[in-house]
């Protein structure tokens, strides 16, 4: 049995950045344990359908702290290592070893797994989902040889990824079932942007459509879709989301729906128990409402916020949802949410690669796209949308005004 004060259950960011500011805090050696069923340390995730994807990162280079970093600080990483069952009211893990861990505060931080694609053929080889360091490893080295990819979902993941190995100068599909690239989050105008952009570097997009089997001998040949269109391939990734690593508290009395459970401190329904990252419903006091994200600032906000939080710092995880994206030569950023919104406003040019968009629920700011914009447009976008800052649409979208001139008087 060891014994610890604080335990992080999960590998992944949380951890990482959670580790990193308890230290900065004055984390005593032996107090911290952080297990993990991945086989490598905590590392950054967007370089994983960026720039480790491309070949320009490398592990090193994106872990976000190195292995003699936590032999420094006393900071046990129990890695390969799968938790079997929790008791959260003592909380104690164990191991389907049969290691057992026990602490005062324990941080699940267990993240998500890709969603699965259930078509005929989805067991052939060289059909891949990008989750992990490995996925991206695999991937890689699959595309120094492949000719032709299939990239199946028309989100963030799937539009990086199709970035990539178009660069690689792979012939790229991309294979969405909506009339629109990222539909959920982009507006007509940006989705029609960034299709016309990514058909002007090669990559085919299908659209509204149907994936029904996968075909090969082995490994796969072909995508077949709904409207009997076959597309030839040797190599398809599939990002159709991510589901919330859920089943190590599922049989316990700590609640879980869509992702485990927390308050505003980020605590579950146990004493001592919180949850943080990819796998926490919290609820946003900024939209009022409860959400559960999947990107890396979530992720590195809250694992701080836990840190700071079991040692006395108690208040309440107030945060603006940020996402950001690199795609061919593009580098783009997108705050809040932009769901509800009743008006949208536009500045710069939206036939280059210079425009933001704001989105507007009755006059206050609730979410901003921001790509190659003067600076005050980054600086106030986080701020306007915490601070529920109202603003006029009309003087928003003059593009003779500065950003700032768009308060409503």
């Amino acid at each position: 049995m060891q014994k610890r004060k604080y335990i992080i259950l999960g590998g992944g960011m949380v951890a990482g950045y959670a580790a990193k500011e308890l230290a900065s805090r004055g984390l005593k050696s032996g107090e911290l344990a952080i297990v993990s069923a991945d086989i490598v340390l905590p590392h950054e995730r967007p370089p994983l359908s960026k720039g480790f994807l491309s070949g320009k990162d490398d592990e090193t280079s994106i872990l976000i702290n190195g292995a003699e970093w936590y032999r420094e600080h006393g900071i046990e990483v129990h890695l390969n290592t799968v938790i079997e069952r929790i008791d959260p009211n003592k909380k104690l893990l164990r191991s389907n070893s049969g290691q057992e861990f026990e602490c005062q505060h324990l941080l699940l931080a267990t993240g998500a797994r890709a969603r699965k694609l259930d078509v005929l053929g989805s067991d052939l080889k060289d059909v891949f989902y990008l989750r992990s360091l490995q996925d991206s490893e695999t991937i890689r080295s699959k595309s120094a040889s492949a000719k032709e990819a299939v990239i199946i979902g028309g989100g963030f993941i799937g539009m990086e990824v199709a970035s990539v190995l178009a660069q690689k100068s792979i012939q790229t599909t991309l294979v969405i079932r909506e009339e629109r690239v990222w539909s959920r989050v982009f507006t007509p105008l940006m989705s029609a942007f960034f299709e016309q952009y990514y058909t002007s570097r090669g990559v085919r997009i299908m659209k509204e459509a149907h994936v029904v089997s996968f075909e090969g001998k082995g490994a796969v040949q072909a995508v077949l879709l709904g409207d009997d269109k076959k597309i030839t391939c040797d190599l398809v990734v599939v990002g159709v989301g991510a589901v919330p690593v859920t089943e190590p508290v599922e049989k316990t009395d700590v609640t879980v729906e869509n992702g485990i459970v927390v308050n505003e401190y980020l605590e579950a329904s146990r004493a001592d128990v919180y949850a943080a990252g990819d796998v926490a419903n919290y609820p946003d006091t900024v939209f009022g409402k409860r959400r559960r994200v999947e990107h890396w600032d979530n992720a590195v906000s809250q694992g701080q916020h836990w840190a700071r939080g079991v040692l006395g710092e108690k208040e309440p995880f107030v945060h603006v949802p940020y996402f950001f994206s690199d795609v061919f030569d593009l580098s783009y950023e997108l705050w809040g949410d932009p769901a509800g919104a009743n008006e949208v406003a536009e500045r710069g040019d939206s036939n280059t690669s210079s425009f933001s968009v704001w989105w507007l629920k009755d006059k206050r700011v609730a979410a901003a796209f921001v790509m190659n914009r003067p600076d005050e447009e980054r600086q106030v976008a986080a701020e306007w949308i915490k601070s529920h800052q109202t603003v006029s649409r009309e003087r928003l979208s003059d593009k003779k005004r500065s950003v700032l001139e768009a308060i409503s008087r």
